[in-house]
């Protein structure tokens, strides 16, 4: 009976089942609770376990439970504590156990994404990629005692995550409680995971001479914009090198000298843009100490570009998934709620992973909706777990990673694409001003029609 009704899942919902079964290998309470006990500095386990608490909000995060108090009223008898502790437990998880969080779902998911065939060719033969953003987080309700006499926004905390575009998997995510501490405070961590041959891209604001010689120094190698504050050296003059797919690109050798007196050798790759950014800037500045023969000018310039993958890595977990959630005021509670829907967001990248291992890396990337993907499992999911309760999910967590990839593979076999397709976007419109009149700040919407319908009328 149950085998049918699983069968049934799979064909009518199999988005919804795929994710289920990647959760209950991400999510295996053994490990996030010995994961807890290890990053761990303050906090312990009493009654309430972590595990507990990672399940809990994975579905908030996910929408599937609206909100922290209706999951709690939803699991109170799994949970086993009261509200209060259960809120107590949030506020308290130390920035540490959110990062831990997050680099373990990376390491658990990045073999089943190489055993799904990962998302194609390598940007760089022979480099692994690393791409290094910042974030605030947004402001909260001014809930707590210390904010409710302030009228300012409440801004709980800032991280800076670190993204590999080939698997698009979310690495590592380092958490400040301090939403006013300078971002380049945090480099220093970002640096200690820098790995021998990995490439970092990253923008203008991780362009200090500390980050430049501290990824050189670790052999490794950058992709990063020019600030205008870097003092440098040029040692020989500006020369063109071709035109790539954004404007005419230009090079130059230049040096930087750290205090030590140390120098640095790097390229200088100016690219004259053919269109102003969004800011306005009519020029790229990017510096590498990239060998030519490895990665020209050209090449470099298209590399950088890559760094929008984790912007839009942001905008997902914005749009599609609660990642800040305007009730937990703590600054530790809104970070770890920001942790999870970057882990919800690695469970995103490994679905379509599955999906482009069967239907083609071109049609998932041009034409699929996060929106609708995540949908589908929000209408389904709570109903799924009533027919087909946690225990026997169990199976597919103790399967090998090869084994577990091609389940995927079948599943994702039954996903019919049309329903889960972007809707294209049509051009722009240029923006008129409205009219307006002060002596009728009402309009009739039903007269303006009949207006537009006599107009039209012979």
């Amino acid at each position: 009976m149950i085998s049918t009704i699983f069968e049934q899942f799979v064909e009518a919902s199999p988005v919804t089942v795929m994710v289920r079964a990647i959760m209950e290998r991400n999510f295996r309470a053994e490990k996030l609770d010995e994961l807890f006990e290890q990053s761990a500095q303050k906090q312990y386990t009493r009654t309430l376990l972590f595990s507990t608490v990672v399940g809990l909000m994975s579905l908030v995060v996910c929408g599937i439970h609206p909100t922290v108090g209706a999951a709690y009223k939803a699991l109170e008898k799994l949970v086993g504590v009261s509200r209060v502790a259960l809120y107590d437990k949030l506020n308290g998880l130390e920035p540490g156990i959110s990062r831990a969080l997050v680099d373990y779902s990376g390491k658990e998911l990045a073999p089943l994404v190489k055993a799904l065939g990962g998302s194609g060719a390598p940007l760089l033969p022979g480099y692994e990629m690393r791409i290094v953003d910042g974030n605030h987080l947004g402001g909260t309700e001014h809930r707590l005692a210390v904010l409710q006499d302030q009228r300012a926004g409440a801004l709980p905390g800032q991280s800076i995550a670190i993204l590999d575009p080939e698997s698009m998997l979310v690495l590592d995510l380092i958490c400040c409680e301090d939403a006013h501490a300078q971002e380049r405070s945090l480099c220093p961590q970002v640096l200690s995971t820098v790995k021998p041959g990995e490439v970092w891209i990253g923008d203008r604001n991780f362009c200090t001479r500390s980050v430049l010689f501290g990824i050189d120094q670790r052999q490794a190698y950058l992709i990063i914009r020019e600030h205008l504050n870097l003092p440098q050296q040029a040692l020989e003059p500006l020369h063109s090198v071709g035109v790539s797919s954004t404007g005419t690109v230009f090079e130059q050798a230049i040096e930087i000298t750290d205090e030590q007196g140390n120098s640095l050798q790097l390229r200088r790759i100016v690219v004259q843009l053919k269109q102003p950014t969004r800011h306005g800037d009519t020029q790229v500045v990017i510096l590498t100490q990239l060998p030519t023969a490895v990665a020209d000018a050209l090449t470099v310039a298209t590399l950088y570009l890559e760094r929008w993958s984790v912007e839009g890595m942001f905008q997902v977990i914005t749009d599609v998934f609660h990642c800040e959630l305007k009730t937990l005021g703590y600054p530790r509670a809104a970070l770890f709620v920001f942790a999870m829907a970057v882990v919800a967001f690695n469970i995103l990248s490994t679905l379509k992973t599955a999906l482009k291992a069967v239907h083609g890396v071109g049609k998932i990337e041009a034409g699929l909706s996060d929106f609708y993907l995540v949908e589908e499992v929000q209408g389904t999911f709570r109903g799924m777990m009533i027919a087909l309760p946690a225990p026997l999910w169990q199976p597919w967590a103790d399967l090998t990673v090869e084994a577990f990839a091609e389940t995927l593979k079948q599943w994702a076999t039954n996903v019919d694409l049309k329903r889960f397709s972007a809707a294209p976007r049509g051009p722009k419109k240029a923006k008129t001003k409205g009219i307006y009149d002060p002596k009728h700040p009402h309009v009739s919407t039903a007269r303006l029609l009949q207006q537009k319908e006599n107009k039209r009328s012979p």
